[in-house]
């Protein structure tokens, strides 16, 4: 069984350039390694390349540190907001087809962060638009796949940045 997003589905083609591991629901493994390769990097560059272009832009605090700012950043914002995306992307997907409902909640996620930081949206689309396409294409193997293999890919993609903000504020 292939996911909605696959190459031949309506309204996947549009985000077919994305590896199979994510459009796929074949591999939890390798769909959640490949998830953290296109989340993380991709977005600690998107940062640099916005920092450089607008150096004196406000960016993301954390007030907090240790095991809190470990749990609330790497298990309850991933959860709290797979819940949010998920429940927007079940509404989403009977009004859109696969891909722009996918698009939207990656652009309405770069909106929503940017309110706690303006240019912080122009580096959490990415993500988003990752953690969306696992939803869509993990809803084919049931809605508790559909929720944890986002939430999860989240809670890896927060945990680096995460672990200095907990334990190394000062390198942020």
């Amino acid at each position: 069984m292939t996911g909605e997003l696959s190459a031949g589905d309506r309204g996947g083609n549009l985000l077919s350039f994305l590896p199979r591991p994510i459009r796929e629901p074949r591999q939890p493994l390798l769909a959640l390694a490949v998830a953290w390769l296109l989340t993380y990097p991709i977005s600690i560059a998107l940062a640099g390349v916005v920092s450089l272009v607008i150096p004196d832009a406000p960016q993301p605090h954390f007030d907090m540190s240790g095991l809190k700012a470990l749990f609330l950043l790497v298990v309850f914002a991933p959860v709290a907001e797979t819940l949010i995306m998920g429940g927007v992307l079940l509404v989403l997907l009977r009004l859109f087809s696969p891909a722009a409902a996918v698009l939207l909640s990656s652009l309405g996620w770069g909106i929503a962060h940017s309110m706690g930081a303006p240019t912080w949206g122009l580096v959490i689309w990415w993500p988003f638009l990752i953690f969306s396409t696992l939803f869509v294409t993990w809803r084919s193997r049931g809605l508790l796949a559909a929720f944890a293999m986002p939430a999860i890919a989240h809670g890896l993609h927060n945990f680096p940045s995460a672990f200095l903000v907990a334990f190394y504020p000062d390198l942020i």
